[in-house]
């Protein structure tokens, strides 16, 4: 599938999980618990995580005792996740664009707005086809997204952060359609400065709505935060949606 050059550039770079990342296991332990005491999994339930990174959220569904497999379309990041892999916690190189394992898996998450970077309509839906495919039917699907009315009234147009030596110069904009973020990183390190631009597409709760529909996935709960607030299209930070395969 052709993708855009930054995506994996930008997601197989060091800098990338610097930036993003610094929370500590104990956070996605946390959001990981909240979930799991929602859903009420079976002991050794088959889960999938979609663009797993290094396979934080994985490890930790795993240590709870599910049988969990994570991908992610960045090489780098699952050399890194296998690291931790052993008989219940699998790792692939893998395009969410692409068909996976068919009608294998109970639950199905993507977790911190890892969606909506793609060019095409087309290409967003194909990754819900894969998402759908992969589950059985009653199956559960949670898409953790952020919601794009409290992102456009909330927008930091410009940062600069530090972060250990390293030095992040962050501009934001936004049309009718994205969000574009360009990344200036400085770093002792590099010769020059290395710049990387993101695009996420402003995906409502009525997109998602339509594309889990044409593959089959009935919206259930929606809900607004990390620990499972009511949903509120101004006030909400996130958009975490739990849907399931009919």
């Amino acid at each position: 599938m052709p993708t855009d050059r930054w995506l994996q550039d930008w997601f197989n770079s060091p800098y990338y999980h610097q930036l993003y990342f610094r929370r500590d296991d104990k956070e996605a332990d946390m959001f990981v618990s909240r979930m799991v005491s929602h859903l009420h999994p079976s002991p050794g339930a088959r889960m999938l995580d979609i663009a797993c990174g290094r396979g934080r959220h994985a490890r930790s569904l795993a240590a709870m005792g599910f049988d969990v497999t994570g991908i992610d379309i960045s090489a780098a990041n699952i050399e890194e996740a296998l690291l931790s892999g052993h008989d219940h916690l699998h790792f692939f190189v893998h395009d969410m664009r692409l068909p996976f394992l068919i009608n294998y898996f109970q639950y199905a998450f993507n977790f911190f707005t890892s969606f909506g970077y793609f060019r095409t309509e087309r290409e967003h839906y194909n990754s819900i086809r894969t998402i759908a495919q992969s589950l059985r039917t009653g199956g559960y699907f949670v898409m953790d997204y952020l919601n794009v009315h409290y992102a456009e009234d909330h927008l930091v147009h410009e940062q600069d952060i530090e972060i250990e030596g390293v030095n992040f110069y962050i501009k934001k904009w936004l049309d009718e359609t994205h969000f574009y973020k360009k990344i200036v990183i400085e770093d002792e390190k590099l010769s020059e400065p290395l710049e990387f631009m993101e695009k996420v597409a402003k995906f409502s709760l009525g997109d998602f709505n339509d594309m889990f529909s044409f593959h089959n996935l009935q919206i259930q709960e929606v809900f607004g935060d990390y620990e499972f607030g009511h949903y509120d299209v101004r006030k909400s930070p996130r958009l975490v949606m739990l849907a399931r395969k009919i």
